[in-house]
């Protein structure tokens, strides 16, 4: 009754793609996802909302250091 989920881990291709956050120029929006290496192609992962959202999407793709941010 009172267990909460584990947060469960999710993996990506680390060798083709790489974190990074979409920033919108006109309102400000931000996304976090991961871009591909090769073709420059957003996936959009979550909306980023607060510090907290941030740092679940971290947490959830275990994402350690700097992520880059693009308009």
């Amino acid at each position: 009754m009172f267990f909460r989920k584990k947060p469960v881990k999710k993996t990506y291709d680390k060798q083709n793609c790489k974190p990074a956050i979409r920033t919108s120029i006109c309102t400000g929006e931000q996304v976090a996802g991961f871009r591909n290496i090769h073709t420059g192609q957003f996936e959009e992962v979550t909306l980023i909302t607060s510090g907290k959202d941030l740092q679940e999407f971290r947490d959830m793709y275990d994402i350690e250091g700097e992520i880059e941010t693009f308009y």
